[in-house]
């Protein structure tokens, strides 16, 4: 006498209610993702500017003046409202901004070329000093523990900052980068030996974007033009649609090959896919990354592996009913049997993204960050997502028949 094992109560209708949550959740980042992520150059359109400091000295020095400049361009670029610039280092000396949004190339050339000039203002608005004046500027501690800036003048600077600290005895000193006030310290004392604080700063960190600032523009870096070149929007926009008309045909094409191939649970792989697809947005959006052509291409990529990893699951849970073993006992397996595989197959493909991202620059590194996160989702989803509903689903007798499960020949073990 066999005795029919009773589902879990009201799993159905669990699983079911489990299922539109995602699919809601997840639509709704889908749907609305160019609300909160922002477009790169290739898709928004703008200006591209490629310059080149040139050497002064060693590698030490040679990089703490392309951060400097980096640092000037990024406050002149602000001035512009544009909502995600992109400045960054490529290789010794080159500095590579994507300014998305803005088409006059002489405009962002102003901007962006403008000499940063460091001056040290009376209160009535005296001149005092400028950055020529000044040798060193660094972030440092005080008696207490407290972050302070540290300054100190030349030999002619040192002059001058003595007078300017006796006539201005307990009253504060400004000091503007351009015309940006970068700090108004009062003057304690008298200073005669060249060697200032600021003191009063909250935090490390403004202590150290300061201390920048102020070694920008004691040290302006001259920068070469090597390339500057207009990205129409609608060309952005143009690739912009063609990708996701593509992206969406084989999305379709994907969806209905797992739905056909294996049943209930190619539905549960589409669920899988679409809280896959949400995850990798989310993520994106949380680290702030910009999406890009070579960002597509990389989801693209990954969505493929994704589906590749359910596929290889499925196949193992179907060999593992072929062998007689009940429903349940064969997803518990077919996952543990296909964990190696899927892991070796991804492992090489995460240290190709990785070389990527450490050699790489620009867009190559984008479409790698993008690649990295999509196979660390679908592992994600595949192991834990895909294993959780198929095993909610069993529990609860929804898979009535091997046939659910994508198993097409009939079997003396056709049961659950």
């Amino acid at each position: 006498m066999h005795t029919k094992k009773k589902g879990l109560r009201g799993g159905p209708l669990l699983f079911v209610l489990i299922s539109l949550i995602l699919i809601a959740v997840s639509g709704f980042v889908l749907l609305n993702w160019e609300g909160y992520m922002q477009k790169g150059l290739d898709l928004e359109g703008g200006v591209y500017v490629l310059l080149e400091a040139k050497s002064l000295g060693d590698a030490e020095e040679n990089s703490d003046a392309l951060q400097r400049a980096m640092t000037i361009i990024s406050s002149r670029v602000d001035e512009l409202g544009l909502v995600e610039p992109v400045i960054q280092r490529e290789g010794e000396r080159r500095i590579r901004i994507e300014l998305p949004g803005i088409e006059d190339q002489a405009q962002a050339m102003e901007i962006i070329g403008r000499t940063a000039q460091l001056t040290f203002v009376s209160p009535e608005g005296e001149l005092l000093l400028t950055g020529a004046d000044l040798k060193k500027a660094y972030f440092s501690r005080g008696q207490y523990g407290e972050p302070i800036v540290a300054l100190e003048f030349g030999e002619e600077g040192t002059q001058k900052f003595a007078e300017a600290t006796e006539k201005h005895l307990h009253q504060p000193i400004a000091i503007f980068l351009d015309e940006d006030l970068v700090s108004a310290p009062t003057v304690q004392n008298v200073i005669e030996n060249g060697h200032a604080m600021i003191t009063g700063i909250p935090t490390a960190e403004e202590a150290s974007n300061i201390a920048l600032l102020l070694r920008s523009g004691a040290l302006p870096v001259e920068l070469n033009e090597l390339e500057t070149r207009s990205v129409g929007p609608l060309l952005g926009e143009n690739a912009f649609k063609l990708s996701f008309s593509a992206g969406v045909v084989g999305l379709s094409l994907v969806v209905l090959y797992m739905l056909f191939s294996y049943a209930f649970a190619g539905l549960i792989s589409v669920i899988s896919l679409t809280v896959y697809l949400a995850l990798v947005f989310a993520i994106l959006f949380w680290f702030g990354a910009t999406m890009t052509l070579p960002g597509i291409a990389g989801l693209i990529l990954s969505i493929g592996m994704a589906v590749d990893a359910n596929i290889i699951v499925f196949e193992r849970i179907k060999e593992e009913l072929r062998r007689g073993r009940t429903t349940l006992t064969a997803i518990n397996a077919g996952f543990e049997k296909a964990f190696r595989a899927i892991i070796d197959s991804n492992v090489t493909t995460i240290i190709a993204g990785v070389v990527l991202f450490i050699v790489a620059s620009g867009s190559i590194r984008g479409f790698a960050i993008v690649l990295l996160v999509g196979i660390l989702a679908s592992l994600f989803t595949a192991f834990f997502l895909t294993r959780f509903l198929l095993r909610l689903a069993a529990r609860s007798q929804m898979i009535k028949t091997p046939r659910y499960l994508g198993l097409k020949e009939v079997t003396l073990s056709d049961k659950v």
